[in-house]
């Protein structure tokens, strides 16, 4: 492990002393996906010896809600003889499982699936294939949106965004000024901003960002992915559920973070031995989605979408005759995932859903 590390620092290092300090979306990217050192591409991070827990890994009722989700939205698409159902970034291949338990109950919706997993890390994957080694669905796995058939399909993508390296703005007395990892005095990674503003950034900001104060940041994200999804829902006639942390409306504020054995660390630390991740701007994300095509529902809140969804009933459901120590797992699951407190899972994480033009609505997205 400790090999590790210093492959990716010296690598890292390497590039600054050649090319200067590196962007912020640079390092990141380094530090998730570097094919042979990158967090993502080397381990299992979820669960109690990982990182970090997302919702699947918390209750079954999490992925089981997204699968009756996604065979609502299959019959608001007119129930297509076929249809690709699409998970980004599958974890475990905890998800993957509890939608197709909960396909079940709609025998021709099943019938007509084949999943697709996205996923870049070979051991999540090597996970994901012993999870699903028993599914009675065609599987398979892929590494981009693009290479799945072009045919109707529905996306379903939890946590996904937030690991996409996240580019990060200063304000400065001459303009915005892009943050940057240099190597300091004391030989140590170190945050820094670019030498020179950023040509005509002002131009590309949201309305109201431009009033910001010396000092603060702004984040964005390269919006290809969020396009390319849009294209494809809206060329497809189809659609996708995105559940993620994250703000409503674009805003000033520094959300980089690095999480490491489910506590915070420092992100210039170990590069590649934790998470970093930083908030989805759904405002961003939706506008770069039907800037494709693609019409935009919500963003809502993860309890509203769960609430709406059925939750409370599926749980009073497995409830009902469990247990008491059972029972009390439940509930606990079921408020983690739906606490509205300030830094409660309910209100923290936002969902937004997209569909082709002719779908006026989607199942949790009515109002």
């Amino acid at each position: 492990m400790a090999t590790e590390v210093a492959s990716l620092e010296s690598e890292i290092r390497r590039r600054i002393e050649a090319g200067g300090p590196m962007a912020v979306a640079q390092y990141m990217g380094l530090c998730l996906t570097h094919p042979r050192h990158g967090y993502y591409t080397t381990r299992d991070p979820l669960g109690a010896a990982g990182d970090f827990t997302t919702a699947p890994e918390i209750s079954q009722m999490f992925g089981e809600l997204i699968g009756l989700w996604a065979a609502a939205a299959w019959r608001v698409m007119d129930s297509p003889k076929k249809v690709n159902l699409v998970e980004l970034g599958p974890g475990r291949g905890t998800m993957a499982m509890d939608m197709l338990r909960a396909a079940k109950v709609m025998p021709d919706f099943r019938g007509a699936l084949a999943l697709h997993m996205i996923e870049i890390s070979p051991a999540l994957e090597r996970m994901q294939r012993l999870a699903l080694a028993s599914a009675d669905v065609p599987v398979s796995w892929h590494r981009t949106i693009e290479d799945i058939p072009d045919e109707p399909l529905i996306v379903v993508a939890n946590e996904f965004f937030d690991s996409l390296p996240l580019h990060q703005a200063v304000m400065c007395a001459d303009g915005w000024h892009e943050r940057v990892i240099k190597i300091d005095e004391d030989d140590k990674f170190r945050f820094s901003i670019a030498r020179d503003p950023i040509p005509l950034f002002d131009e590309f900001l949201p309305a109201g960002i431009n009033n910001a104060k010396i000092g603060e940041i702004f984040e964005w994200r390269d919006d290809k992915v969020a396009r390319d999804l849009g294209r494809r829902i809206a060329r497809a006639d189809g659609a996708a559920l995105i559940i993620d942390y994250g703000h409503v409306k674009s805003a000033i504020g520094d959300t980089l973070q690095a999480v490491s054995g489910h506590g915070f660390a420092d992100p210039l630390i170990g590069p590649g031995q934790v998470d970093l991740t930083g908030h989805v701007d759904f405002q961003a994300l939706g506008e770069a989605a039907e800037s494709s095509g693609a019409r935009v529902h919500g963003p809502i809140t993860q309890a509203e979408l769960l609430r709406r969804l059925g939750i409370e009933e599926r749980a009073a459901a497995l409830k009902a005759g469990a247990p008491v120590e059972y029972a009390t797992k439940i509930e606990a699951a079921l408020h983690r995932l739906t606490s509205e407190e300030r830094t409660g899972m309910g209100s923290l994480i936002k969902a937004i859903a997209l569909s082709s033009p002719k779908l006026t609505l989607l199942p949790g997205f009515e109002t």
